[in-house]
């Protein structure tokens, strides 16, 4: 895409940049706009804008099209697919079955990504790795879209969207979105979960840096990068999506408790990993432990919207309620790289890698604060439950 499209490593950071941040800002939009209107107009629309805008890339339109377009890539994706999505799990299962839900949603999302991301590959191989590859790669992504989109309309159920008060009077639906947007703002429930997964999140995107821990302190061969690679992105998410589900829902049988859980497993494992003998260590022993770390996380951040069924969120505000909590708990998106690389910058080597870790550790304690608060508000409720 750098060669195709003529793009500067900077340039291709302010895309991500701009896309990260119409993302974060988006969600507050999508608070209104989720309750409003109904799964089978929003998941379509967003999916086939998702697959439109692909084809339009196929213009080459240049640095500043090319902002447009990811630009508008964020807001079919993340602003009108992506909490509509979430909203559309949550209502498919009920307070013991939230766990599993989601988890099976991670590891669908791992096995789709894994299968069409490999087709891509191919095609753009069998192409011959130029520019008719490329195209033909985005031609592939771009179709695969639009057909779920279309599918989806027909196959998804219409959101029962109330609009008469509890006297029976019609009340208007733009009006109720809004008051149901601003009821969600006033929950600590929501915010208690909105910050707990910031704290997963913001210690998901340290993940990132293994690869290059691994490189640069480990010496990881070329030939392991693509495997350790795919075996984090993929395989983490297919095996740790329904594990961490499965827990959640039959060993703990809290989300918000297996979350508090593996704060604490994470904190004691990083903890452990700061003060092995990197520079002595096999490099399969450190892909071990960062692969375990990693599998954490991720069972982590399947389960991390489950906890809204617990604190019992009303699932008619379910659209606000997930759009603001990820519009807090994808925040890191912004700054979290920024703040990572600029620790790595300063402080090349070893010494920068664990301050690195460091910081991860001081978000999971965060996250073991607001964790055990959840936690304690489930409590109270089932208690409130039980006395009436």
């Amino acid at each position: 895409m750098q060669e195709q499209f003529h793009l500067s490593h900077t340039q291709i950071g302010a895309l991500l940049s701009v896309y990260a941040v119409v993302q974060t800002f988006g969600y507050l939009l999508s608070v209104y706009l989720t309750d409003r209107f109904s799964k089978k107009k929003l998941l379509p629309v967003g999916l086939i804008g998702v697959g439109a805008l692909g084809f339009f890339m196929l213009t080459s339109p240049g640095y500043y099209g090319m902002l447009i377009l990811w630009c508008l890539f964020a807001l079919f994706a993340e602003l009108l697919f992506w909490p509509t999505l979430v909203k559309a799990v949550r209502l498919l299962g009920d307070k013991d079955e939230q766990g599993r839900m989601f988890g099976f949603l991670e590891a669908g999302r791992g096995v789709v990504d894994t299968v069409v991301a490999f087709s891509a590959l191919g095609i753009f191989k069998m192409l011959g790795e130029g520019t008719t590859g490329l195209m033909s790669a985005i031609v592939f992504y771009a179709v695969i879209v639009i057909v779920v989109g279309i599918v989806s309309f027909f196959l998804l159920e219409d959101d029962v969207i109330v609009d008469t008060d509890e006297n029976g009077n019609k009340i208007n639906k733009n009006k109720a979105a809004l008051e149901g947007a601003i009821r969600a703002m006033k929950m600590p429930e929501v915010w208690l979960v909105s910050f707990t997964i910031f704290s997963v999140y913001i210690v998901y995107c340290g993940l990132t840096y293994f690869i290059p821990f691994l490189k640069d302190i480990y010496g990881l061969p070329v030939a392991l990068v693509g495997a350790y690679g795919i075996i984090n992105q993929y395989g983490l998410k297919m095996v740790g999506g329904p594990v961490g589900g499965f827990l959640a829902d039959k060993t703990f049988k809290s989300s918000a408790k297996y979350l508090r859980i593996t704060f604490i497993l994470a904190i004691i494992a990083m903890i452990g990993f700061l003060f092995l003998p990197h520079g002595k260590m096999n490099v399969y022993v450190g892909m071990f432990f960062t692969l375990a770390y990693g599998a954490i996380i991720f069972s982590m951040r399947a389960v991390f919207f489950a906890p809204m069924e617990e604190v019992d969120i009303p699932r008619e505000i379910s659209g606000a309620s997930i759009s603001l909590a990820c519009f807090v708990g994808y925040s890191p998106s912004m700054f979290a790289f920024t703040m990572y690389g600029s620790l790595l910058d300063k402080n090349p080597g070893l010494a920068g890698y664990k301050l690195v870790f460091m910081v991860m550790i001081a978000f999971s304690v965060l996250g073991l604060i607001i964790s055990s608060s959840l936690v304690r508000m489930v409590n109270k409720k089932k208690q409130a439950q039980q006395a009436a």
